[in-house]
C-alpha cells in the first residue's frame, strides 16, 4: 500500500499536536499519540486513493441504494460525500435532506452491505448527516431569507386539534435535529402559548421581535401581544399586516422548517399567507368522520386553487382506548382520512388517537412528544413528523412535481405586448389593453354573478403594466398605467386568455 502526505505535513516535529483519541479504522496507520504537523487533521485527508479499492468502486456499489421517496440512487442525488478508501478501509458520509428521514437507518444498513460486498473491503465507516434543502423563491428570500421551508397546518373547521398537531409536529422535528419555528397565525384564537408554555422575553430590538424558545423551537403568537381577557376584532387588512409582521419583523434566524398554525377555514389569513410568499406545502388536519372531512376538503380545494401543494392529511382523534378496561371505541370513527387521501391521491401522513394524555400535556404546556416520548400518542406524532419531512424533501427536490405550468419569464416586449414563457416550454403573447380589460378583480367583475363591471371604452388604448409582481405561487399582480392596481391574474386565467 502506498501512502501520500499532503505538502508541508510531517510526523516528526516535536511541537506538533496529537491525534485525538478516537476509534477510527485508520488507527493502524495513525495510532493514538502519533504527532501531526501544525494542527489536528482528519487522518482521512492524508490518504490518496492509491490502494486497491478505488473511489469509483465505492460509488458504483452505492448506486444500488435507492431513496424510496425520491426514487433515485443516493449517488445520483448527491447524498454521498467525502469518500475515502485505502487498503480495505472505506469511509464516507451520507448527507440526507432531513434529519427526520424515516428510512435513515435502513439506508445506512443498505449502504454498509453494498460496500462490504466489494472484494477486499474489510471495514466500512459511514457518517450520517443531513442538510435540509430550501424551497426557492425570490419573495421568500426577501421576507425570510434564512427560513428554508414554510409549512402551514390547516383545517376546514375548528375543534379538530389542529393547533395541538402543529405544536407537537414542530417539537418533534426539533427533537430529530432540525431548526424549527412555530408561527401562530390563528389571530382570533391563539392557543400556541398555552400549548408550548412559551413566554415572550423582555427587551430586544424595537423593530424586530425576538421569539422566545420553548422546547427547542422559536415561537411567535398574537397571544403574546393581547391581554388574556381581551379579544382581537380585526378586518382583513389588519390580518394581512399581522401575517406580514410575523414573517418579516420576527428574528427567526436560520430555520429548516417554519410551521404555521393557521386558523380554521379559508379566510383572509390563509389567502394573505399564500399571496405573500410561496409555501413549500400544507398539511391538513381532520377528524375521521364525514362531516369533518367534508369541511376539510374546502381547505384542500383552497390550496389547490392557490397552487400550494398539499403535503398530506393527518387524522386526529382516531379511535379511543379506555385506560381502565382496554376496550377500543371509534368515538369519531377511524380511517376516514386515510380512505379520503387514497381516493384523491393525497399523501396520508398518519393518525393520532383520542387520548387523555394529549389533553393533559397540552393544557400544561408540555407537548406529549417531549414529555411522554414513549407513549403511543407521542410515537404517532413522531411518525407523522417523519412523513411530513419526507414529503417536504420530495417537494424541494422536484418543485414541478404537481406538473402545473408556472411562468419562467415575464417580459414586456413593448408597451402594447406582454410575453410570458411557461415552465412547460410554451410562450404566450398578450396585448396589454386586452389584458387590462380582462382584469378579474372585484372592481372589474361582479364576484357573485361574474358579470363585467368594467366598461372597456373607459380604458386607454395605450395602457400598459408599470409593475408586475408574483403573488405566492399562483398568480401575478399588475399595476397599470391608468392607476388600476387591484388586479391579481391567476396563472390559469392568463393561460386561458392566451387560448391554452
Amino acid at each position: 500500500m502506498q501512502l501520500c502526505l499532503q505538502p508541508g505535513k510531517s510526523f516528526h516535529r516535536p511541537d506538533a499536536t496529537l491525534i485525538p483519541s478516537t476509534s477510527s479504522p485508520f488507527e493502524d496507520y495513525f495510532p493514538v499519540g502519533s504527532r501531526l504537523d501544525e494542527e489536528q487533521v482528519d487522518p482521512f485527508s492524508f490518504f490518496c486513493y492509491l490502494g486497491p479499492i478505488m473511489q469509483e468502486q465505492v460509488l458504483t456499489a452505492l448506486k444500488a441504494v435507492q431513496d424510496p421517496d425520491l426514487h433515485k440512487d443516493i449517488v445520483a442525488l448527491g447524498f454521498v460525500k467525502d469518500v475515502k478508501a485505502c487498503d480495505g478501509l472505506v469511509a464516507f458520509t451520507i448527507e440526507l435532506t432531513t434529519p427526520a428521514c424515516p428510512v435513515r437507518e435502513q439506508m445506512k444498513e443498505q449502504a454498509h452491505r453494498a460496500v462490504m460486498a466489494i472484494p477486499g473491503v474489510k471495514q466500512v465507516d459511514i457518517k450520517m448527516t443531513s442538510q435540509v434543502r430550501a424551497s426557492k423563491s425570490d419573495q421568500k428570500d426577501k421576507l425570510v431569507p434564512l427560513v428554508k421551508n414554510i409549512v402551514p397546518v390547516a383545517s376546514g373547521k375548528g375543534g379538530v386539534g389542529k393547533s395541538t398537531v402543529s405544536a407537537n409536529l414542530a417539537v418533534a422535528l426539533s427533537m430529530m435535529g432540525a431548526k424549527v419555528g412555530l408561527m401562530d397565525a390563528d389571530v382570533y384564537g391563539p392557543s400556541i402559548p398555552r400549548l408550548t408554555g412559551a413566554v415572550p422575553s423582555p427587551g430586544g430590538s424595537p423593530n424586530r421581535f425576538v421569539p422566545p424558545i420553548a422546547h427547542g423551537i422559536k415561537v411567535v403568537s398574537m397571544g403574546f401581544f393581547v391581554q388574556p381577557n381581551d379579544a382581537v376584532i380585526w378586518r382583513g387588512p389588519m390580518l394581512h399586516k399581522a401575517v406580514e409582521q410575523f414573517l418579516g419583523q420576527v428574528d427567526w434566524g436560520e430555520l429548516d422548517y417554519l410551521i404555521v398554525d393557521l386558523p380554521p377555514g379559508t379566510g383572509d389569513i390563509q389567502l394573505s399567507l399564500c399571496q405573500m410568499i410561496p409555501l413549500t406545502g400544507a398539511a391538513v388536519v381532520s377528524t375521521p368522520q364525514d362531516v369533518a372531512l367534508n369541511v376539510a376538503e374546502k381547505a384542500i380545494i383552497m390550496f389547490n386553487k392557490l397552487n400550494t401543494p398539499v403535503l398530506g392529511l393527518v387524522e386526529n382523534m382516531s379511535g379511543f382506548v379506555c385506560s381502565h378496561c382496554g376496550q377500543h371505541e371509534d368515538v369519531f370513527g377511524v380511517g376516514g382520512c386515510q380512505r379520503y387521501a387514497k381516493e384523491r391521491g393525497i399523501p396520508f401522513l398518519g393518525a393520532v388517537p383520542l387520548s387523555v394524555d394529549i389533553r393533559e400535556t397540552s393544557d400544561s404546556g408540555q407537548p406529549i412528544v417531549m414529555s411522554h416520548p414513549e407513549s403511543p400518542s407521542a410515537k404517532a406524532f413522531m411518525k407523522i413528523a417523519e412523513n411530513l419531512a419526507a414529503q417536504i424533501s420530495i417537494r424541494t427536490a422536484n418543485t414541478g412535481a404537481d406538473n402545473r405550468p408556472i411562468p419562467s419569464k415575464v417580459e414586456l416586449r413593448s408597451r402594447q405586448q406582454l410575453a410570458i414563457q411557461w415552465s412547460d416550454q410554451k410562450e404566450t403573447l398578450l396585448g396589454c389593453w386586452d389584458l387590462r380589460v380582462a382584469c378579474p378583480c372585484a372592481q372589474c367583475v361582479d364576484e357573485m354573478t361574474g358579470a363585467k363591471r368594467l366598461n372597456p371604452d373607459t380604458v386607454p388604448k395605450d395602457v400598459w403594466p408599470q409593475n408586475i409582481a408574483p403573488v405566492g405561487r399562483y398568480a401575478l399582480h399588475f399595476q397599470w398605467s391608468d392607476g388600476h392596481g387591484s388586479g391579481i391574474y391567476t396563472f390559469e386565467h392568463l393561460r386561458k386568455l392566451a387560448g391554452l
